[in-house]
């Protein structure tokens, strides 16, 4: 297992949890302090900050100081890395489909013209 196994291994882990996947999401929508983000959530503040130490170590959301603010950024770079090693096997799989579709269709051409010789 290399580096970027174990890094993936992380990420994964991070987002496996539904709290942590909300929070992704209204990153989304662009930066937020641990107080917004909390907002949502019946659970403490330092639950919230937990969970935002999880994304962080997975690199998933930084945090910046503006003053006296924190805020919560996503790590935009880091969710394409993830998609793109998911694209790997669905590129992969869609082409099985493909190949697979076209021998069907091969095959349901070929049925047809014999039925109609048949008749």
């Amino acid at each position: 297992m290399g580096p970027d196994d174990a890094a993936l291994d992380v990420a994964f882990l991070a987002l496996a949890d539904p709290v942590r996947r909300s929070i992704i999401a209204r990153l989304s929508r662009g930066p937020a302090t641990v107080n917004e983000l909390a907002e949502p959530f019946e659970i403490s503040k330092q639950a919230v900050s937990k969970h935002i130490q999880v994304l962080e170590q997975a690199q998933l959301v930084t945090r910046s100081r503006d003053a006296q603010r924190r805020p919560v950024h996503l790590n935009p770079a880091r969710l394409e890395a993830l998609t793109a090693w998911i694209d790997q096997y669905r590129l992969v799989r869609e082409a099985q489909f493909r190949t697979l579709d076209a021998v069907l269709q091969s095959s349901a051409g070929q049925s047809g013209a014999t039925s109609k010789d048949t008749s």
